[in-house]
């Protein structure tokens, strides 16, 4: 354990000197290849900040409007009867859309219930099980100029589902 804990603190700073003096060896210049893909991500941040505004102002609209709440209320009935906690159902739907939105709101639950309690662990286990579906579609395919991105959607929102149900099944039927 404690082999492995040396190694970890040491990854980072060793690859922070070995791969400037690999290319340095390679005869790359270094500061060139560094600032020439600084430019080019700084092109990409700001050729994304319209489809990243576009997204965060849809997020808002969703869960000001107060559609988020009325989906939840009404399907929370039904998840109960299947032991599903309904605290963890406005999580399932947050995921997809926003990573900081759904890690707040795990946070949340863990603090309300308990880090031991059923919510939290299943809400854990959503957080690793699925993604941010609308997020990564937003940015990577803005950023390379995708328009039609429905497949895509369509494949990323199912994956979503399945981590979710996924995730509760594994918990209820593990705790």
């Amino acid at each position: 354990m404690a082999f492995l804990h040396q190694v970890s603190a040491w990854a980072v700073p060793m690859m922070i000197v070995l791969i400037p003096l690999y290319a340095a060896f390679r005869k790359v210049p270094v500061y060139e290849s560094f600032v020439d893909g600084a430019k080019e991500g700084f092109g990409t941040a700001v050729g994304i900040i319209p489809h990243l505004v576009g997204m965060m102002t849809a997020i808002s609209m969703f869960r000001a409007s107060g559609a988020m709440d009325a989906l939840v209320q009404a399907v929370r009935p039904l998840f109960e009867k299947f032991g599903v906690p309904g605290d963890v159902l406005p999580l399932g739907l947050l995921r997809p859309i926003t990573g900081a939105g759904s890690l707040a709101y795990a946070t949340d639950l863990i603090k309300t219930h308990g880090a031991d309690s059923l919510a939290a662990r299943i809400a854990a286990t959503i957080q690793g099980s699925t993604d941010t579906t609308l997020y990564v579609l937003t940015v990577y395919f803005g950023a390379v100029g995708i328009r039609n991105a429905r497949y895509a959607l369509k494949v990323g929102l199912f994956s979503d589902a399945v981590g979710f149900f996924a995730a509760v099944a594994v918990c209820l039927l593990l705790f």
